[in-house]
């Protein structure tokens, strides 16, 4: 008799991520990586507008255009690669 993998997602790939409440968490190399490299983007566009703003308000305004959309892809791959 064959065990049920549980770990494994339909199509026979081990996830990336895990559902978590809303979010997902990251259960691999693969997920990890992606998390970071939105990371290291958020901060260095952080860095960037923050740079040249003069308000708080004018930081947000220039991190939300970069940030959100960044953030939105990677749950996008999350919810794409996550294990159920």
């Amino acid at each position: 008799m064959s065990a049920i993998r549980t770990d494994m997602s339909p199509d026979g790939a081990r996830p990336w991520f895990r559902p978590w409440g809303w979010i997902y968490r990251p259960v691999s190399v693969e997920g990890v990586l992606v998390v970071l490299i939105a990371l290291a983007f958020s901060v260095q566009v952080f860095l960037a507008v923050d740079r040249h703003s003069h308000s708080a308000s004018d930081t947000l305004y220039g991190v939300f255009p970069f940030v959100v959309p960044a953030w939105m892809i990677v749950n996008w791959i999350a919810g794409k690669t996550a294990g159920r």
